[in-house]
């Protein structure tokens, strides 16, 4: 039994539907239900001897390991951590451990954490139906144009708010294993589409009505809660990662609608995730902050979604490419809703009626219907438009304009022609991205083809291993093997970029038809260089895409 990571969990979650922390531990299987369970038990009793009775015990078992979890007030979460690693501690010593002197030690910390003025302003949020959010620096009630924002050491008396002044604004969350952003980016430009001004956070940016204000990822909570903020959003749009969700929570308990577009093999392994199912039920935590009242869209095609569908309590509007999808005909008989692609055209289901939404081909990112990820994207965005009652035309209008430059879409699905070469710059980084991407690679028409290809440090050697067989089953001419020195992620320089080519030549690739770069600029250089006019490049732009594009263009 070994302690790896004590952390606090600042929202809903996968173990609790409130704040806490958390402990990852390694665990042999033999051992697993024992220690957990003289953890359970130490848990309990340091809970009840520090005066939080009413916090709860959560735990999940998995290969290797568990993850084990104490709720606690959003005042008390440093000493949350405390209270958790001290149960650790006494499940190891059994009865050699003495509560009395930690359960004194950890009331004391618990005291001096304590902020009451932050407990009053939540509450009194609750009370006017608006929400509340805070981090250590910040608190804030309200959401977009009505939301007000004071620091943690200076909170206002709920009594001198003008409460009036205070509401919330609309909040859709979208995650998935690929697709995210631009399946935001479009549901942004339908808002726009609408007159309302829309916030998006995305792992590139948070952007507010067109206007960038900070780059970077910001899929986690901490970019939910500062376009939250921002009083000029009417409409707020986040892309929801997993990395987030699993290690701190949702930034927020309520949202309008949750969009979960599929679930794919990809960062297996990480906090106690190790196979599909698990990834579905990660994702799956956005869909329980949207009420009766609300609408979470899942995708029709995708088994682990179907699957996991029965435990949403929200009314379901599914998506589909197939408009003879059996769950989807159910559902629409039942009374449901529904998005799918019927003779060339998205289609929006409701209420006994048919309405034609627009057509592939109007679609710019759809590349006529060859991009069949980014027309599932185009029915995930109109499936997840319909929470915010927004029109056809102006879902329709807003699917139009993304993609006609690749501004608007940037580092996804760009198709750039340069001196008689066609190169197209996407983000794949992953399996099934890749191969969603390389079904539209095939339709182009190339003399010769040669591919980009990377990878994160963090991914596993048959994972890194089956990136490069799908990047060969491509038939490339030329493939060039990219470093990225900043996505190491434990591993040393050169060993990705070697397991890559290893797999590469295993699979039948001459030594000479395979280069390797150390960054993704000198890669796309590598690549021009190589280029002659008919040919196509596919370049997989990770870490420097303003660079890339910027020298694409040039």
């Amino acid at each position: 039994m070994k302690l790896l990571d004590s952390r606090r969990l600042t929202g809903p979650n996968l173990l609790l539907d409130r704040a806490g922390a958390v402990l990852e531990v390694a665990l042999y299987p033999e051992e697993a239900e024992t220690v957990v369970r003289a953890w359970r038990e130490q848990a309990r009793r340091l809970l009840d001897a520090v005066g939080w009775e009413d916090e709860e015990v959560a735990s999940r078992i998995f290969p290797g390991g568990a993850s084990l979890a104490v709720s606690a007030p959003i005042d008390g979460l440093y000493a949350a951590t405390e209270v958790n690693e001290a149960a650790w501690v006494a499940a190891a010593a059994g009865e050699a451990f003495d509560l009395l002197p930690v359960a004194e030690r950890l009331r004391a910390e618990i005291a001096g954490e304590a902020n009451p003025a932050l407990i009053a302003l939540r509450d009194a949020a609750a009370e006017h139906g608006v929400a509340f959010l805070w981090d250590d620096h910040r608190a804030s009630v309200g959401l977009g144009t009505g939301s007000l924002t004071w620091p943690v050491e200076a909170l206002p008396d709920p009594g001198s708010i003008d409460w009036s002044a205070v509401h919330d604004i609309p909040v859709l969350l979208v995650t998935g294993t690929n697709g995210k952003t631009t399946t935001v980016r479009l549901l942004a430009s339908m808002v726009s589409a609408a007159g309302r001004v829309p916030g998006v956070t995305s792992t590139d940016r948070i952007v507010v009505g067109g206007e960038v204000i900070e780059e970077g990822d910001f899929s986690g909570p901490g970019g939910a809660r500062t376009l939250l903020r921002d009083r000029r959003v009417e409409v707020a749009i986040l892309e929801t990662a997993r990395g987030g969700l699993l290690r701190r929570g949702l930034a927020l308990a309520r949202a309008d609608a949750a969009l979960v577009i599929n679930i794919a093999a990809d960062h297996l392994g990480e906090f106690g995730v190790l196979d599909l199912s698990g990834i579905a039920e990660a994702k799956m935590i956005i869909t329980r902050a949207v009420g009766p009242e609300g609408q979470v869209a899942l995708n029709a095609d995708d088994p682990e979604l179907v699957a996991a569908a029965g435990r949403v309590t929200a009314p379901l509007v599914w998506f589909s490419l197939d408009p003879e999808n059996l769950l989807v005909r159910d559902h629409l008989a039942a009374g449901g809703e529904a998005v799918y692609l019927k003779d060339d055209n998205l289609i929006l289901a409701r209420g006994g009626e048919e309405t034609a939404v627009v057509p592939v081909r109007e679609i710019p990112i759809a590349f006529g219907g060859a991009a069949r990820h980014n027309v599932a994207n185009a029915l995930a965005a109109v499936a997840l438009a319909g929470a915010l009652k927004l029109s056809s035309v102006e879902m329709a209008e807003g699917l139009r304009r993304v993609g006609t430059q690749p501004e608007d879409n940037p580092g996804r699905t760009n198709l750039i022609e340069r001196d008689g070469v066609r190169i197209l710059v996407d983000y794949a980084h992953n399996p099934h991205g890749l191969t969603a991407l390389l079904g539209l690679a095939r339709s182009l028409p190339a003399e010769r083809r040669l591919i980009v290809i990377g990878q994160a440090g963090d991914r596993s050697d048959n994972a890194i291993r089956e990136l490069a067989g799908i990047a060969w089953s491509f038939q490339p001419d030329h493939v060039i093997v990219k470093e990225m020195k900043s996505l190491l992620r434990g591993r040393q320089a050169g060993e990705v970029p070697e397991i890559l080519e290893d797999e590469l030549q295993r699979l039948g690739a001459a030594p000479e038809a395979v280069e390797r770069a150390g960054s993704d600029l000198e890669a796309a250089r590598m690549a021009l260089e190589w280029a002659r006019p008919g040919d196509l490049l596919v370049l997989l732009v990770h870490t420097q895409r303003d660079e890339v594009m910027k020298m694409l263009r040039g």
